[in-house]
């Protein structure tokens, strides 16, 4: 027969704790020791503090969301990461909200409080803030250096709010700031210069600013801003009058494929001029009475000599490298290419005493650390120098020169032409009697002369009955001659009534 086995202390315990559950009969109750270390262990029962009633604590976590409060808790533990103050009745932040330093708090949530008032001071105890959430509240106006003992802020939220008056210096010192959310407020301007050179918000890769009351925006400087921060510039919502520059700008983001126009196409509105109806943006092409034409993208025009700079405007962040393509299809590195291109600090192509054959379209290849993007700029280089010497016509000059010269030389033949009658030989005779036919042009240029005889002045022939007349013709029956005259007065001739001259003869009148 086997033999029982010693049962052990141990396994009596194990079992009874498997019956019964923890907690229940025969379960043996932990020894006080261990309580006291459970406790000094756990960050509520030590000396940063206690959990605030109508709080919820879950380790370095603080949430006093829809707790009915009017004012922050106190005190607050010194261990504090995370704090949820949203959707209670805070409406005055002071700057004696919290006591103490935070130095542990990188998350502040405050919003739908209702607040109207934040102290310039109400953040010198959480200097390491990432993420403050004060957005749905009643704040009017962002004063001066409200924000800037936060300096690395990453995160803020003011979106619907009751905000029209935004301090240039609001922002300052927020060196780290990636995202701005300024949405559904009464922003009539905001001030875009700290957005110009990049140096009071280097970092800011969001500018929410959809839904205020924005009616017109400085179109060059935003599209002087870097690709990857128009990609996240939101503007739709706005009361925007319409004109072709702001077309341009929507239509450049739409060939771009920027999130900030093709997530919002349809609420990108603007109001025409003169009815003041609401039309999309992108609907301004060719219609009236703007009748907007798309801008053609990166697209230089340079003159023989000149250097240029062909900017590589890419819209991702964080790019390893970049190079570009010369039309020929040569690869610019560092310095090559034709002796005369250099790659910059900031990726962008540099051509220097352009020539015609640099002309073409030019590749920039970015490699990011997700994504890689490829950016197309086109130069032409126009035939001539724009500062030339200055014996250098333009050719329509050139072409008005010609044509006067060509009426002085018209005008010198008709009127200075040599005289080749008789009578123009001797200067002492008298000149020759001038015609009475009222069939004769007074505007002819052609005289009426025949071969006198020598001494006498030139006069002209009378058609006979027998001989050729004038222009070649014969008549039958001549005029008679009649009998000279003698006297004060020349001699005159009756004048054939078949004789006409011609009134667009070269030669000079003769009177």
């Amino acid at each position: 027969m086997p033999v029982p086995r010693p049962q052990h202390p141990c396994d009596a315990a194990g079992r009874s704790a498997a019956m019964g559950g923890v907690g229940g009969p025969g379960t043996p109750l932990p020894p006080l020791p261990l309580l006291l270390a459970l406790a000094l262990l756990s960050p509520w029962g030590s000396a940063g503090g206690s959990c605030p009633p109508r709080c919820v604590c879950a380790s370095n976590i603080l949430s006093c969301s829809q707790a009915v409060l009017s004012s922050v808790p106190a005190p607050l533990p010194r261990f504090t990461a995370v704090l949820d103050l949203s959707h209670n009745n805070v409406s005055r932040l002071r700057a004696d909200w919290a006591p103490g330093r935070l130095a542990h708090l990188h998350a502040l949530l405050l919003s739908h409080n209702g607040l109207s008032f934040v102290s310039t001071e109400a953040f010198a105890h959480v200097p390491h803030l990432r993420h403050l959430d004060l957005s749905s509240n009643r704040l009017r106006a962002l004063e001066e250096n409200l924000f800037s003992d936060l300096t690395e802020l990453e995160v803020l939220l003011l979106y619907n709010n009751e905000i029209s008056a935004v301090d240039r210096t609001a922002f300052d010192n927020l060196s780290r700031l990636r995202k701005l959310y300024l949405g559904q407020n009464r922003i009539a301007r905001f001030p875009l210069e700290l957005l110009r050179d990049g140096s009071r918000l280097p970092q800011l890769a969001l500018l929410d600013l959809s839904a205020n009351h924005l009616r017109s925006l400085p179109v060059g400087e935003l599209q002087a801003l870097p690709a990857w921060l128009r990609d996240r510039l939101y503007l739709h919502g706005n009361p925007l009058v319409c004109d072709c520059p702001l077309f341009q700008l929507v239509a450049r983001g739409r060939r771009r494929r920027l999130s900030a126009v093709m997530d919002f196409q349809e609420e990108l509105r603007c109001l025409l001029p003169t009815t003041s109806a609401s039309v999309g943006i992108l609907a301004l092409a060719g219609r009236q009475p703007l009748n907007c034409s798309e801008a053609r993208e990166a697209v230089l025009e340079a003159h023989l000599g000149d250097t240029v700079t062909l900017s590589c405007d890419t819209r991702l962040r964080g790019v390893r490298s970049r190079h570009w393509v010369t039309p020929g299809g040569e690869r610019v590195l560092e310095e090559g290419g034709n002796g005369s291109a250099a790659l910059l600090a900031n990726g962008s192509l540099q051509l220097r005493a352009l020539r015609p054959e640099d002309a073409g379209t030019y590749a920039c290849w970015v490699a990011g650390p997700l994504l890689n993007e490829t950016l197309y700029v086109e130069l032409l280089v126009h035939n001539f120098t724009l500062h030339g010497p200055h014996d250098t016509l333009n050719t329509a000059y050139t072409t008005l020169v010609g044509c006067i010269l060509s009426v002085v030389l018209v005008l010198i033949y008709l009127y200075l032409t040599p005289c080749r009658c008789c009578c123009c030989r001797a200067a002492d005779k008298p000149p020759a009697p001038r015609d009475d036919s009222i069939n004769s042009s007074v505007l002819s240029a052609t005289p009426n002369h025949a071969a006198g005889v020598p001494g006498e002045p030139c006069r002209s022939r009378s058609a006979s009955a027998t001989g050729p007349g004038q222009n070649g013709r014969f008549k039958v029956g001549g005029t008679p001659q009649p009998p000279p005259r003698h006297g004060p007065k020349a001699q005159r001739k009756v004048s054939d009534p078949d004789s006409v001259s011609s009134v667009f003869s070269d030669t000079p009148i003769v009177v």
